[in-house]
């Protein structure tokens, strides 16, 4: 099944719904591609919803250390939200739990960025 990227903002958060696999191809390739684009207009906080993601390969886990290293090199963060338990199973078995902030309530994981207003801005996109 092909990763839809549905891309909302809420605040200064840019929330990203993933559906589908996450693996190697042309899907990590874009969700790779549609942060770097936000970053390069200025956004660094990124919170990832993986509730819809069945399937995480290494193409995938890298391109969610790669988002991560990139936001916070830009002093932000990107977090994690709602991960399925496979997805889960990958991240602690790789001790990449440790590293992600990981939450199951979508307004806590918003409360937690920094200076992160509530409401939504009303822009979503999808891919």
């Amino acid at each position: 099944m092909p990763l839809d990227i549905a891309e909302t903002k809420t605040g200064s958060v840019v929330v990203l719904t993933l559906k589908g696999t996450l693996e190697i191809g042309r899907d990590a390739e874009r969700l790779d591609e549609i942060v770097k684009a936000r970053l390069d207009s200025g956004e660094n906080k990124f919170l990832l919803d993986l509730a819809g993601v069945r399937y995480i390969d290494s193409s995938g886990i890298t391109v969610l250390i790669k988002i991560h290293t990139s936001a916070k090199n830009s002093a932000g963060a990107m977090k994690l939200l709602r991960l399925t338990q496979r997805v889960h199973d990958v991240l602690q078995i790789t001790r990449l739990s440790s590293v992600f902030e990981i939450y199951n309530d979508p307004a806590k994981a918003l409360e937690s960025f920094p200076g992160a207003a509530a409401g939504t801005s009303g822009e979503r996109r999808s891919s």
